[in-house]
């Protein structure tokens, strides 16, 4: 109870902080910032080094309750056919834009529902791509799975076109909290969905989980975990319910008063990391846990694990082209982020002009901040010493704020003149801490609770 009392005083579970999947986070993207600069950016990346895609699916079947990303419902597939032939339209103005010799070395389908496309969508979009931005002989093709909307042929026609990482949305198996969210999802057609995604080769499987769901508790979560382990994923992201219902309209069918509440819900994390530190897993981050051969516990060893807006990756390339409706391009000048709606994304493309709508423009004391951040998220350890070897002496404009974290952390914290490091019980203040690097505070920006 200490603990937590000291965690309460700290702001665990009173802050609202960024995610800090990038930096500077979305909501100070600026219109200012659109298709010209993206077209212009994307015409002066090197050749020489491969890119990531995103690609962005918007549709699904059923809309999830809990869900706060940009998606839509269809119950028929004429307006995804349609939106097929955007994104075709999309890679053709891209084409057009950058250098000849673009290599691909990762890409990631989501949504949305990736798996509403039938096989014969699968393979025309896949080779679309690659027309575009041929993959490098080791590139990674990741693809977010919803087990209710996937069968073999899907499956086997992702792995023909050379899928060989799915990410499998569970979220909770316990039928209860389905119920609360939107998402049945039995556990024996997750299940059969694992074991045909064997079938066709893909041995490398990432499970998502949820956690501070409508009537989740630990018995229920526990039965979660170990159903979860029975599966054999080689990574697993457990993520904290956003309950942002301001943003996203549906999560005004959850019952607000069946959520969690704030330290019945930090339990739960506690809990669930257990059960898969136990059973032999890595933390990764403040939210990723991972077998210690796979790529992720490697990246996280050898100091090369990243953070995205999918969460923490190992992916290594400096840039991330995002196509579809909503996507966020990271460039090495900066962020630009397509249309959010579907039908001005369309209308943009049908244009003749890429979808750019809203961006940031990196500056040097952006660049700083953004890699001290993700060096707090990733490593849990700030080294002035390594961001002097980029960024010079500017560097050491971050030590005020180191100062800070050390008087208001104590002894959760360890701070010398070149170095903070959070101590492994103070790990759940993360994303506190690392905010103290954020130069922005977006004026009505709202986002989740950090516990």
């Amino acid at each position: 109870m200490k603990q937590i009392d000291r965690l309460r005083s700290l702001g665990l579970f009173d802050a609202r902080v960024p995610r800090y999947t990038s930096y500077p986070t979305a909501p100070i993207f600026s219109p200012d910032v659109g298709a010209a600069h993206q077209a212009e950016a994307l015409a002066a990346l090197d050749p020489d080094e491969p890119v990531s895609v995103y690609l962005h699916i918007p549709f699904c079947e059923r809309l999830c309750w809990f869900c706060a990303c940009r998606t839509q419902g269809t119950k028929t597939l004429s307006p995804v056919e349609s939106y097929i032939g955007t994104l075709e339209q999309e890679l053709a103005l891209l084409k057009e834009t950058l250098p000849a010799g673009m290599r691909m070395g990762r890409m990631h389908w989501g949504g949305g529902t990736p798996t509403i496309l039938p096989p014969h969508l699968i393979h025309r979009l896949a080779r679309a791509v690659r027309a575009v931005i041929p993959p490098t002989e080791d590139h990674e093709f990741s693809v977010e799975i919803d087990p209710t909307m996937v069968d073999f042929q899907k499956i086997e026609a992702l792995a023909q076109e050379g899928m060989n990482r799915a990410s499998i949305g569970i979220q909770d198996f316990d039928p209860k909290v389905q119920e609360a969210i939107g998402r049945i999802q039995p556990f024996d057609v997750t299940k059969a969905c694992v074991d045909d995604l064997r079938a066709a080769g893909i041995h490398s499987l990432n499970a998502d989980l949820v956690y501070g769901l409508p009537h989740q508790d630990i018995a229920r979560l526990d039965d979660t975990v170990s159903k979860v382990l029975d599966l054999g994923p080689d990574r697993v992201a457990l993520f904290g319910s956003a309950h942002v219902p301001w943003v996203s309209k549906r999560q005004q069918l959850i019952d607000a008063a069946a959520l969690p509440k704030e330290v019945a819900r930090y339990e739960l994390a506690e809990h669930a990391a257990a059960r898969f530190r136990d059973a032999g897993f890595r933390a990764i981050g403040i939210d990723h846990f991972a077998r210690p051969a796979d790529g992720l516990a490697v990246a996280a060893e050898t100091g090369r694990l990243r953070r995205n807006f999918q969460g923490y990756t190992d992916d290594t390339c400096p840039t991330l082209i995002g196509l579809g409706a909503s996507s966020i391009s990271r460039l090495p000048s900066g962020y630009v982020q397509n249309a959010a709606a579907t039908p001005a994304y369309v209308q943009r493309i049908e244009a003749g002009q890429l979808a750019g709508a809203r961006g940031h423009v990196m500056s040097g004391e952006d660049l700083l901040c953004a890699r001290a951040i993700e060096m707090m998220m990733c490593d849990f350890r700030l080294d002035l010493a390594a961001l002097r070897e980029v960024h010079g002496a500017a560097a050491d404009r971050l030590k005020p704020e180191m100062a800070l974290i050390a008087e208001q952390f104590g002894d959760l914290v360890e701070v010398t003149s070149d170095t903070v490091e959070i101590h492994p019980e103070g790990r759940a203040l993360t994303r506190i801490i690392a905010s103290h690097f954020d130069a922005y505070v977006p004026e009505g920006a709202r986002y989740s609770q950090a516990s």
